[in-house]
C-alpha cells in the first residue's frame, strides 16, 4: 500500500473527555474537606477589624505575625463576657466553614475569652469604670445590715469548702441563727444566671434578713463569674442587704463593690453577721448590772424625797384643829364688823326700798298709758274694723293669695270673699276693667 494510501486512510487520535465542576460543587467539596479535616479547634490571635452588627452578630479577624483568619460569632449577646475590641488578644473555640457567596473560608466562633490574666484584668477595669460612673458603687445607696439577723441566706456551692467554713463559724459563735443555703454554681459560664436567680428568689419570697454571696479563693478566671455585669446589677438592686464574701482577702470582684458590705473571706462574713454567744451573754450581763444600778440609785433618791415629804406632813387632827381656830377667828371678826355697820346698812336698805317702790309705780303707770295708746291705734287699723264698714277681702280660692286687680283674675275662676262676719265662694262670670 502506497504512502498516499496510508495517509488517506489514517485515523485522527481522539481527544480525551474533560470532566468539570460547577463553582457550587467545588465550594461544597472544599467546605466538606475543610470541616471534616479540621473540625473544632481552639485558635489564639489578636482581634482586628472588629465590626458588631445591628442584629447582634460579631464579625472580626484574628491575626498573628504571618496570617489573618476571618471570624464570625453569631448571637454574641450572652456569649461575650468582656469588652471585645481591636488589639485584644484572645483564644477562641469554633470550627472552620466556607462562606459560599464569597468563596472564602471563615472561623465560626462559639466561645471566646481574653488570653491571660492581663486581658481579664483589662476587662475587669473597663467594666468597673463603667459601673462606677453609673453610681452603682456609691456608698450612699448601700443598705444598713441588721445588727442581730435571725435568718440569713447563703448563696454558694453546696459542696464547696466556703460553705462548711461558714457553717462551722456560725455553729460555734451563734447557733441560734436560722440558715438557708441556696445552692448554685460559683464558676463557669452558667454560674452568673444561677446566682442572679437565687438573689431574685430570696428577695421575692423574703426568705432572709441578709444575703451572703460566698465562694472560696481561686484565680482571676475562677472568680470571673462574680464580675458578670448582670450579676453585679442584681446585687446592687437587691432589697435585702448583701454581703459579698468571694475569694481570699487579696481577691476583689465587682460584686464586692456593689454589695452592701465586703467580707475578706466567707469565714469573716460568718463572724461579722453572728455576734459571739458568749459576747452577747456578757453584754446582757453588763446591761443587767447597769439597769440594776440605775434602779437602785433612783430608788434611793425616791426614798429620800419621800422622807422629806413625810417630815413636812401635819397630822389630820392638828390640821383640823388649826382650821377650826382660823374659822373662829374669822367669825369673831365678821361679827364685830357687822355690829358696827348694821344700823347704817339698815337705814341704807330702807332708803333703797323707798326709792325702788316709787320708781316701780312711776314706771308701771307710764307703761300702762303707752299700752292703752297702742291698743287704740291697733284697734283703728284692724282689718276687721274695715270689713265692718262694708269692705270685703278677695282671695283666690285655691292659692289663697289676695286679689288686688282685675288683671289678677280670669273668667270662671273661683274666688273667696271674706266679710266681717263670714266667707263666700263665687265664680267670675265676666270681668270689666275701669279705664281712667
Amino acid at each position: 500500500m502506497s504512502s498516499d494510501s496510508q495517509t488517506e486512510f489514517s485515523l485522527e487520535k481522539p481527544k480525551p473527555q474533560r470532566n468539570f465542576l460547577t463553582i457550587t460543587q467545588l465550594t461544597t467539596r472544599i467546605k466538606s474537606l475543610l470541616e471534616g479535616e479540621v473540625g473544632e479547634v481552639w485558635v489564639r490571635g489578636e482581634v482586628s477589624g472588629f465590626k458588631p452588627s445591628a442584629s447582634g452578630h460579631l464579625y472580626f479577624s484574628l491575626k498573628d505575625n504571618s496570617a489573618v483568619l476571618s471570624c464570625a460569632l453569631f448571637g454574641a449577646k450572652n456569649r461575650v463576657k468582656f469588652p471585645l475590641k481591636d488589639g485584644v488578644e484572645v483564644i477562641a473555640h469554633g470550627k472552620i466553614s466556607v462562606y459560599a457567596p464569597r468563596g472564602n473560608y471563615q472561623f465560626i466562633v462559639d466561645h471566646i475569652e481574653p488570653l491571660g490574666a492581663g486581658a481579664l484584668q483589662l476587662a475587669f477595669e473597663q467594666l468597673k469604670a463603667k459601673l462606677l460612673s453609673e453610681g452603682l458603687f456609691d456608698s450612699l445607696r448601700k443598705k444598713k445590715l441588721p445588727e442581730y439577723p435571725s435568718r440569713i441566706a447563703i448563696i454558694t456551692s453546696p459542696t464547696g469548702a466556703a460553705l462548711q467554713d461558714m457553717l462551722n463559724v456560725l455553729a460555734r459563735r451563734n447557733s441560734g441563727i436560722s440558715i438557708l443555703v441556696v445552692p448554685t454554681l460559683v464558676q463557669g459560664d452558667t454560674a452568673p444566671a444561677q446566682l442572679i436567680r437565687a438573689i431574685e428568689i430570696v428577695n421575692k419570697y423574703n426568705l432572709a434578713e441578709l444575703i451572703v454571696l460566698a465562694r472560696g479563693g481561686g484565680s482571676l478566671e475562677d472568680l470571673w463569674a462574680f464580675n458578670n455585669e448582670d450579676l453585679v446589677r442584681a446585687v446592687a438592686a437587691s432589697g435585702i442587704p448583701v454581703i459579698s464574701a468571694v475569694g481570699h482577702e487579696v481577691d476583689f470582684s465587682l460584686c464586692d463593690f456593689a454589695a452592701d458590705l465586703r467580707a475578706p473571706t466567707p469565714s469573716a462574713a460568718a463572724e461579722i453577721l453572728s455576734k459571739n454567744k458568749v459576747e452577747l451573754l456578757e453584754m446582757l450581763r453588763m446591761s443587767e448590772n447597769r439597769l440594776s444600778l440605775v434602779f437602785t440609785n433612783k430608788l434611793a433618791r425616791q426614798k429620800a424625797t419621800l422622807m422629806q415629804l413625810e417630815n413636812r406632813l401635819i397630822s389630820p387632827s392638828q390640821k383640823v384643829l388649826r382650821t377650826r381656830r382660823l374659822i373662829d377667828e374669822f367669825e369673831m371678826r365678821i361679827i364685830r364688823n357687822m355690829e358696827g355697820k348694821l344700823p347704817v346698812l339698815k337705814q341704807m336698805l330702807d332708803e333703797i326700798d323707798t326709792r325702788m317702790s316709787t320708781a316701780t309705780v312711776r314706771k308701771f303707770t307710764d307703761r300702762k298709758h303707752k299700752l292703752e295708746k297702742f291698743s287704740a291705734e291697733l284697734e283703728a287699723l284692724s282689718p276687721l274694723k274695715v270689713l265692718g264698714r262694708g269692705y270685703t277681702i278677695v282671695k283666690d280660692a285655691t292659692q289663697k293669695s289676695l286679689i288686688k286687680s282685675v288683671d289678677d283674675v280670669a273668667v270662671d275662676q273661683t274666688l273667696t270673699l271674706v266679710f266681717h262676719d263670714g266667707k263666700l265662694k263665687t265664680k267670675i262670670l265676666e270681668k270689666q276693667k275701669t279705664t281712667n
